[in-house]
């Protein structure tokens, strides 16, 4: 189990379907966050207020200050943040390519990852790619204490051993056990489209499969270490 004495604060550029459910799981184990999104606090406070005391609404630099930043924003966003903004950071990139809403995008049909993307944009940034893989309603539902027989795997990936180690710090407190998937390059694997991305979660995968964001099946079923390492092996 996570430290209560070593827990990190959370900053969260985005506070929309992810951000906000990784607020809530922080605020379950006692972890600050701070949420920021491109409208300004006074759009997030009743939100803050909503999750509880841990939680709190503050500016994009207030949420980039912070020991770990979850970076949650739609991908077609990227570069309008400063290059600067994330320098020396833990970055948690949730982001993932959704052509429908994000556009065409010819770096990533060059074999660019979403996370190469985020990398480059931010090289001073200390980028681990995770928390992209599931739906907001199942990573809520499937948070489990250390230890849990029916505890749930996410996976990570990134070129920083520490930071990665961090994230893992940081994925425990929040109730999940991290896979790690191996450096930033190998974050397709568990991008939109891959049998790691949200299916191992799913109470019925075939449903989720078929649906659309908006309207995803709610129920949830544990996925392990070893359920997610097959997953991402059919890559």
């Amino acid at each position: 189990m996570a430290d209560p004495q070593h827990l990190p604060t959370i900053g969260t550029i985005g506070a929309g379907h992810i951000g906000s459910t990784v607020a809530r799981l922080a605020q379950a184990a006692g972890i600050d966050v701070v949420l920021s999104n491109s409208r300004g606090p006074s759009s997030l406070e009743d939100l803050a207020q909503d999750i509880g005391s841990h939680v709190r609404a503050g500016t994009t630099a207030e949420a980039a200050a912070s020991d770990i930043v979850v970076l949650t924003v739609p991908l077609l966003t990227l570069t309008s943040l400063d290059p600067e903004l994330l320098a020396g950071r833990i970055v948690v990139d949730t982001m993932n390519h959704y052509p429908e809403r994000d556009g065409t995008i010819p770096a990533l049909d060059s074999g660019t990852t979403t996370s190469g993307l985020t990398a480059a944009h931010f090289p001073d940034a200390r980028v681990v790619k995770g928390l992209n893989n599931i739906v907001h309603s199942h990573l809520l539902a499937l948070a489990r204490p250390s230890g849990a027989s029916d505890r749930s795997a996410l996976p990570i990936a990134g070129d920083d051993a520490a930071a990665k180690a961090e994230v893992t710090h940081l994925l425990d407190a929040l109730g999940y056990d991290a896979l790690d998937a191996g450096p930033l390059s190998e974050g397709w694997r568990f991008e939109r489209g891959r049998e790691a991305y949200t299916l191992p979660y799913a109470a019925d995968p075939e449903a989720l499969r078929a649906s659309t964001p908006g309207a995803r099946p709610e129920g949830a079923r544990p996925a392990s270490t070893e359920d997610l390492r097959r997953a991402l092996a059919e890559a």
